[in-house]
């Protein structure tokens, strides 16, 4: 799981781009108890998203004619500039090229040649999250992808990512981890996009953060009444946890997970 001894390539910041920052922050303060609060007139109308005083996620401004409310999952790098090239070179896409936040850091969102997003964050004063893989906070990260083989290769030539292989009863679970860290160090995973009817729904390859949750039925009631949609209700996997997919009112997709290898 996730911490905030962030290294290389692992994930150190989300966000999601919304058309409603009040009413995008209102859900999610009655979901998971987290608060708002503004980046500042410089910030463009950018604000974070805090637990117990603590940055756990950030919230972007949609304008008109953008793309549809959505979460990105950032993750560290030494260099963005060099990054952007990287996925150049290995054939993905640079929606967003390297620009520079104040003396905060440098940032990018790039997309792998599948398409699916992700950012890319060069910390300067602000390493990254506050707090991470802990109930109300960033815990896993998931991508489903047409082609699990192709996007292994891709992440490892741009961010220096491994990959293993994990039994668990129903199948093989790929993982991602950064360069010599091994399983311990895996912060999240691949799906085949095909193969999963839930994400399939919507063909497009895509990045899904997972938020780490105490009970997560209580959540998906929660969630339902709040006005977003329950895309895969609570359910346990033997080894892995109980967990839920779900959309904010917006249409941003996240899920919630309770770690618990007792889970069943």
């Amino acid at each position: 799981m996730l911490t905030t001894r962030f290294v290389d390539g692992a994930p150190c910041w989300i966000d999601v781009a919304t058309p409603d920052p009040d009413g995008t922050a209102s859900f999610y303060r009655d979901l998971f108890g987290w608060s708002y609060r503004s980046a500042g007139p410089e910030g463009g109308g950018y604000g974070f998203l805090e637990r117990a005083g603590r940055i756990v996620a950030g919230c972007a401004p949609l304008t008109g004619g953008q793309d549809p409310a959505a979460w990105t999952v950032y993750f560290r790098s030494a260099d963005a500039d060099a990054t952007a090239d990287a996925v150049r070179h290995a054939r993905g896409s640079v929606p967003a090229p390297p620009f520079t936040v104040g003396e905060q850091g440098r940032s990018a969102v790039l997309a792998d040649p599948m398409g699916a997003a992700f950012g890319v964050w060069q910390p300067g004063r602000r390493e990254g999250l506050e707090a991470a893989g802990q109930a109300g906070c960033l815990c896993w990260a998931e991508l489903y992808t047409p082609d699990i083989a192709r996007a292994a290769a891709f992440y490892h030539k741009v961010l220096g990512w491994e990959t293993s292989a994990v039994s668990f009863p129903g199948g093989v679970y790929t993982t991602f981890s950064p360069r010599e860290t091994g399983e311990e160090g895996a912060f999240g995973g691949m799906v085949p996009l095909a193969d999963d009817p839930v994400e399939a729904e919507e063909s497009r390859p895509h990045w899904l953060p997972y938020i780490g949750a105490e009970d997560p039925d209580a959540v998906v009631a929660r969630a339902a009444e709040l006005g977003g949609r329950v895309r895969m209700p609570a359910t346990s996997i033997p080894g892995v946890g109980r967990l839920a997919r779900l959309e904010d009112p917006y249409g941003a997709r996240f899920a919630v997970l309770r770690g618990d290898p007792r889970e069943t």
